[in-house]
């Protein structure tokens, strides 16, 4: 589905991704752990398009068609999308005035806002005053709607407490497999700084960036323990040694 191939993007004139190499295959689910500053919230934005983040050199291929140079509306059509760490509040527009810009069924709507605790939600200013917990269901909220072919997912588990974080969890697991029970038809790419998000997603493979580069993979879990068992940088001499 989604195929990066020596992929390097700077901001601001300075580089971050470097020649990075990754495949993402249909009804894949991969998580993404890494340091901070090591690049992975560039590679979501770049994926999406972000004109703040220049592209030097490699390219990015989404169900065979060349990406790269698409802007982020066309990207979102193909059937990307994506869900924000911090995403902006914007005062004088409702969320319900944005979902039905997405989707005009407002029983639908309505069903989905029930679902994720949002329903109270619907008619105050977009993300304003939202805590973080609130944030991370209104942008599921969105993505639910949506139904996009490949998801981005920010640390969908940070600032959120145990309650809601399998609320989100559930719904994402839903989601990914809602065609067929059991059987995933949808993509995704998550990152994560503690793992929670595990304990409620299933994902199939992990990566290990560090400095703008894919380090090494593997099983999610098995990558995680050795993370916080010997650091980044130990599981990855570890495991590129093995």
């Amino acid at each position: 589905m989604l195929k990066i191939e020596n992929l390097s993007v700077s901001v601001a004139e300075a580089p971050i991704l470097k020649n990075l190499n990754l495949e993402i295959g249909d009804g894949e689910v991969c998580i993404l752990l890494g340091p901070n500053g090591s690049g992975k919230s560039t590679l979501l934005q770049t994926i999406m398009g972000s004109g703040k983040y220049r592209i030097d050199g490699g390219g990015i291929t989404f169900d065979g068609r060349d990406i790269t140079n698409l802007p982020t509306n066309e990207r979102v059509g193909l059937g990307i999308s994506m869900s924000f760490q911090q995403p902006p509040s914007i005062m004088g527009v409702r969320l319900i005035d944005l979902l039905k810009r997405i989707d005009k069924d407002e029983k639908k709507i309505a069903s989905l806002a029930d679902e994720l605790n949002m329903a109270n939600f619907l008619h105050r200013d977009l993300n304003l005053g939202f805590s973080g917990g609130e944030l991370k269901r209104c942008e599921m909220l969105q993505l639910l709607l949506l139904k996009p072919k490949l998801t981005l997912l920010d640390e969908p588990d940070s600032g959120v407490d145990v309650e809601n974080l399998g609320l989100i969890g559930k719904e994402i697991e839903t989601f990914l497999k809602e065609e067929k029970p059991r059987v995933r038809e949808r993509s995704g790419l998550i990152i994560t700084h503690m793992g929670s998000i595990l304990d409620h997603v299933r994902g199939d493979r992990a990566f290990v960036m560090l400095e703008g580069k894919i380090a090494c993979s593997g099983n999610p879990q098995e990558l995680l323990r050795d993370i916080k068992e010997n650091g980044y940088e130990g599981c990855v001499k570890c495991r590129t040694q093995c």
